[in-house]
């Protein structure tokens, strides 16, 4: 396998939306992503980035990505929060999903976290199976709320 797991960089951003929409496609949520291409590069490469990323690239055609931002825990302090993982229908199996995994528990680390968290859909059992391989923990306390602006 000749995956390369680097940093992502502006230019690749265009694709990581494509990504973003075939992960809602997925997730049965295509009309959800309303983010534009504009505020996406400024997002994460403007004068403030407010998230980071890490593509899976194969033959310069990017497979995947892992993209996080930092969340702050009033009780355990700063926090990878793993906004979405994602590696095209057409390359998973082949252990891409979890070479940007284990690159983000590296950049956890070196960044001195406290720990990384995620969401996953409860009927998405592959990517449970996938999470329960690194023995995550499982929340079922928590409800998500949120409001739209």
């Amino acid at each position: 396998m000749s995956v390369i797991i680097r940093r992502a960089r502006q230019e690749d951003c265009s694709r990581l939306l494509e990504l973003v929409n075939e992960l809602a496609l997925y997730e049965k949520a295509p009309q959800e992503v309303t983010v534009t291409l504009e505020h996406f590069i400024d997002s994460g490469f403007g004068n403030n980035p407010v998230w980071w990323a890490f593509v899976a690239e194969e033959n310069n055609v990017v497979l995947g990505f892992a993209l996080y931002y930092i969340r702050y825990s009033t009780w355990k302090g700063q926090r990878m929060y793993l906004e979405d993982i994602l590696v095209t229908e057409k390359a998973r199996g082949k252990g891409i999903g979890k070479l940007l995994f284990d690159q983000l528990i590296v950049e956890a680390k070196e960044k001195k976290f406290s720990g990384i968290v995620w969401q996953v859909l409860e009927w998405n059992e592959p990517a449970i199976n996938f999470y329960k391989k690194y023995k995550a923990n499982f929340d079922p306390e928590w409800i998500n709320c949120s409001i739209a602006m």
